[in-house]
């Protein structure tokens, strides 16, 4: 698995999110379904300025299978998306 700069996930919230941010932590994450690692890595969590709901956000990249180039995923943290575990659950499944 490739990490990306922090930098790369900020450019990502800003695009996304429009809004300045702030890293504050790593966690690791792994989604396990049947017996079966969906997806393992880095959730990246930000505190964001500016955002008119929330005010961190869980971000994290992967490559699609088979492919070099790099998808960015960056979810407020709101409503069901509480924690950095939940948002990578909620990304792997719209995913699959």
């Amino acid at each position: 698995m490739t990490e990306v700069p922090k930098e790369a996930l900020q450019e990502a919230i800003h695009n996304l999110h429009g809004c300045e941010s702030t890293w504050r932590e790593s966690v690791p994450v792994k989604e396990v379904s049947q017996g079966q690692t969906l997806w393992q890595g880095v959730v990246q969590v930000f505190e964001l300025h500016g955002h008119p709901t929330t005010n961190r956000c869980h971000a994290w990249s992967y490559a699609a299978q088979g492919s070099e180039k790099r998808h960015f995923v960056a979810g407020p943290h709101q409503g069901l998306l509480d924690s950095p575990e939940r948002s990578a659950r909620t990304g792997t499944v719209k995913e699959a």
